[in-house]
């Protein structure tokens, strides 16, 4: 790892969640780090947002389209969009992909579907805008258990403290003991919440969408302001993916953002490719 990975690593370790955005103040003075992203993503110590940057239709693309159109397996919309597709000579960017009816989020999640069917051929690389890098799981246990510097190079201290305060962390970091009983008299009232349940985490969607009249599209951000903390951003993703995977919610994308500020639109789930996850729906 180069020096410049290095100190790429410890900046996110500064960052709530390890996480931030590529175009923040601290990453200013990174030169090329869109390559530091992509090395050090390569190796899975870190993650980012993603985009298809270009296209080009694959043979069993062209198949598809020579198939009769009343037993095409696809929509109209995306009919359209492989068919943009195909009329390129070679590869052809998301941008001019000229479909009046398809928006650029439609595009792209079309796009994503028609690659992972092997419809077509995809260059995927790092967001132009507004991009968020973070650390893996990979990552925060390659710098805990097994990273060993050596030899010399120019760190400031404030990486270093990043560096010690993410150390001191993992060190001390005990679960907490859910208590058991109503406490007492000697004891202090307050008692701190963790390890919450999927179905407590369900019940409060539940709660917060009767609250604040969402009618079943509840913004993510008001689920956050309510369990983050004791949940970490990452502890609160992985469950409502896990409570989509059973079934029990849906989660969307935002299409119209002029309603929410940046920082509500930014409380999203990130994906890799097309606009954030903003909404729960309750099956």
């Amino acid at each position: 790892m180069d020096t410049n990975e290095l100190k790429f690593l410890l900046k996110l370790l500064g960052c709530s969640d390890y996480r931030s955005s590529l175009t923040a103040s601290g990453f200013k003075a990174f030169k090329g780090k869109e390559k530091i992203c992509q090395n050090l993503g390569d190796r899975e110590l870190v993650d980012y947002s993603r985009e298809i940057a270009a296209v080009k239709i694959l043979p069993p693309g062209q198949a598809l389209l020579k198939t009769d159109t009343d037993q095409l397996p696809l929509k109209p919309n995306e009919l359209k969009v492989l068919e943009s597709i195909s009329k390129a000579s070679g590869k052809i960017t998301p941008s001019k992909i000229n479909v009046k009816s398809v928006k650029s989020e439609e595009r792209d999640a079309i796009l994503q579907s028609f690659h992972e069917k092997g419809l077509i051929e995809a260059d995927i690389k790092i967001k132009k805008t507004k991009a968020e890098v973070w650390l893996t799981e990979r990552g925060i246990e390659y710098l805990r258990d097994d990273y060993s510097p050596k030899g010399a190079a120019n760190i400031s201290l404030d990486l270093l403290n990043n560096y010690l305060r993410f150390l001191r962390k993992s060190l001390h970091g005990k679960p907490e003991q859910v208590a058991t009983s109503a406490p007492t008299k000697e004891e202090s009232a307050a008692v701190t919440i963790i390890n919450l349940t999927d179905e407590e985490i369900l019940q409060t969607i539940r709660r917060l969408d009767q609250e604040l009249g969402t009618d079943n599209y509840l913004p993510i951000f008001h689920l956050r302001q309510k369990l983050q903390p004791p949940l970490s951003r990452e502890e609160l993703d992985k469950a409502l993916y896990r409570l989509q995977a059973s079934d029990q919610i849906e989660l969307s994308t935002l299409q119209e953002a002029s309603a929410y500020t940046p920082e509500q639109i930014d409380a999203g789930i990130i994906q890799n490719i097309g606009g954030p996850l903003f909404f729960i729906s309750e099956n």
